[in-house]
């Protein structure tokens, strides 16, 4: 794809996010055929924000997730500092297509993690974080059907970030757990769920949920931008993936998601 081609793409992509609008895929002359493009695409979003990015997401984690919008691995998009909120906020729902709320082991580095030739083992990207929390991301797609338009769209399309709650650091005591076998419970009480005001629901999920293990995933993202020439930075945050079934939001919708000794982070929805 050639500067304007991309360029073309991100405008179109941008425009539908900030505008709360949808397409059913970008223009065929301007398509991404590959992840590669996909991820030139997606980096011209740094274009159009006044501060530096917040940090990462990825998408897709579960072979349930893959499933679901019929790709074969994760996808990885970049965390905008305007759409990021800490735990408490309340957010205007707005235009929201996906209409979920996902529960997210999150990293923030200490250390700067540089592309390189080799490929970085989970031992040492774990060496270089500063602190674990409990987040919450509020995905969203400007696709009609994001199902149907394949890895490369979806990387083009920012791997459908949106919004993203961080709660408090958890205990330093984190790095002595097991996260594949740590337990998250998440709720939402929503006048916009079947039972109409203070209706609740709620599910549990666990860390190998997240490629099998949240700190495999970190590792993953690390080795995915260092392949694309894309350092991590110190101060960033990576969130890892849903670990549970992504619960149902509207306007009105109250979200906690507890990960017992690690804490608590919310989020509501005016």
């Amino acid at each position: 794809m050639t500067d304007e081609q991309l360029q073309s793409a991100a405008d179109t992509l941008w425009g539908r996010w900030q505008r709360g609008e949808r397409i059913a895929a970008l223009p065929e002359a301007v398509r991404p055929k590959t992840r590669a493009e996909g991820y030139a695409i997606q980096a011209l979003v740094e274009r159009r924000t006044a501060r530096p990015i917040a940090g990462w997401k990825i998408a897709a984690t579960s072979k349930a997730g893959q499933a679901h919008i019929n790709v074969d691995g994760p996808l990885a998009g970049r965390l905008l500092a305007e759409r990021a909120f800490d735990s408490g906020a309340r957010l205007t729902f707005g235009a929201n297509h996906m209409k979920v709320a996902e529960a997210e082991f999150a990293f923030r580095m200490a250390v700067d993690l540089p592309p390189r030739a080799g490929e970085y083992s989970v031992d040492e990207v774990l060496r270089s974080v500063a602190a674990l929390h409990p987040a919450i991301e509020v995905p969203d797609s400007r696709y009609d059907d994001f199902t149907l338009v394949g890895a490369a769209q979806l990387i083009a399309d920012n791997a459908c970030a949106h919004e993203f709650v961080l709660g408090p650091a958890a205990p330093d005591s984190w790095r002595s757990i097991d996260l594949a076998a740590h337990r998250v419970h998440g709720a939402v009480c929503s006048a916009g769920l079947p039972g109409g005001p203070g209706e609740s629901l709620q599910r549990e999920g666990i860390g190998a949920n997240v490629l099998g293990d949240p700190r495999i995933a970190l590792a993953w993202l690390v080795n995915e931008l260092s392949q694309i020439g894309v350092a991590l930075r110190a101060g960033q945050v990576v969130t890892t993936g849903t670990c549970l079934t992504p619960l149902p939001i509207g306007p009105g919708a109250e979200v906690r998601m507890d990960f017992g000794v690690l804490g608590t982070v919310g989020v509501s929805f005016g």
